[in-house]
């Protein structure tokens, strides 16, 4: 039987390439090479697409845009070479790549990819319109206030608060604030990785999360986390070697919170996923009170999958190892593309 020929795109033009090679190398030591023939595909911080063979090399390659192709153009001796794709796993995280910019070139060129379509990928990486979705499902979020252009930022404002770039991920020009003369070095920081700025008002509580694999009805919750703090607040892939973990915070997997904490989590998380149209997979980050009432945080559509991510890690808690996610992966993007 042949094997499916599956792309891995990682890299990326985002401030988080770096997190993306080591996913795509995490999810490459994890593919039954059995079952699958892989082609790395990787996208330079500059934007140029190659393809990476087993020692390194780089051919430049493009992604059809012709659905008959069905996959890639490399280009050898001045000539372009057609690979033929089944389906694509796009390993990019934040903008252009969780954002609907890569799965919008991926519908065009009619081949199927994991994770979330182009609305639910747009919709999630702006969490101020997820956070205006969600609350009309009637999840609660976070009090926010949105700055954009030159306006005046919104004296209402409560303290401690924190500013954030609206879309951006792994905590990139985060700032915690604890009074109106620090908010606009803060919005400066975060205008640095979007235009887009977002205040909100600090939530009380435990930060816990939960990874979603699945689609519609039918979908498998990973064990939930919580991060334990030290100090200060939790900050993703901001240390010089996160591998050997966190200066300021551990994730606890399963969650050391009440049993029915942890299935009201679970419950919200896939409240979330659903209301904002989520497929395939997503880890749903939320706040947990300490009233026991639990409060969207956000949500990314193309978790980390490293060897100290959280999302691998919350689905081998609950007895499902990275393999087995890469093979339901498939397996569910497959399922989509004949309904």
């Amino acid at each position: 039987m042949a094997r499916l020929r599956i792309g891995i795109m990682f890299g990326g033009r985002s401030e988080e390439h770096p997190v993306s090679v080591k996913s795509a190398r995490e999810v490459a030591k994890n593919l039954d090479t059995g079952r699958y023939e892989p082609f790395f595909i990787e996208i330079a911080e500059g934007g140029a697409w190659n393809l990476v063979d087993e020692h390194g090399g780089r051919q430049p390659v493009v992604l059809s845009p012709d659905p008959g192709v069905h996959g890639l153009l490399a280009l050898e001796a001045g000539r372009y070479e057609t690979i033929e794709l089944d389906l694509v796993f796009p390993v990019l995280h934040g903008r252009l790549g969780e954002d609907g910019g890569v799965q919008g070139l991926l519908e065009f060129s009619g081949i199927p990819y994991v994770g979330c379509d182009i609305q639910s990928s747009a919709l999630c990486m702006d969490k101020s319109l997820a956070y205006i979705v969600a609350g009309n499902a009637g999840i609660a979020t976070p009090k926010h206030w949105i700055v954009t252009g030159d306006e005046p930022v919104d004296p209402r404002i409560t303290y401690p608060a924190f500013v954030k770039p609206a879309r951006s991920g792994s905590s990139f020009g985060v700032s915690k604030v604890t009074r109106a003369e620090d908010v606009p070095d803060a919005v400066k920081a975060a205008r640095q990785y979007d235009a887009k700025v977002l205040i909100e008002e600090a939530v009380v509580g435990s930060e816990v999360g939960c990874a979603i694999l699945g689609s519609g009805a039918d979908l498998f919750a990973g064990e939930v986390d919580r991060i334990a703090l030290s100090h200060g607040f939790f900050r993703i892939h901001q240390e010089s070697a996160p591998e050997s973990g966190s200066e300021n915070s551990t994730p606890i997997v399963p969650a050391d919170i009440p049993a029915e904490s942890r299935a009201l989590v679970r419950e919200t998380a896939k409240a979330v996923y659903r209301a904002l149209g989520c497929r395939g997979l997503a880890r749903v980050d939320l706040f947990l009170r300490e009233d026991g009432a639990v409060v969207l945080n956000e949500v990314n559509t193309m978790p980390g999958l490293t060897s100290y991510s959280r999302y691998p890690r919350m689905m081998a808690a609950a007895g499902l190892p990275l393999a087995e996610v890469i093979d339901r992966l498939v397996a569910l993007t497959l399922a989509g593309r004949r309904r």
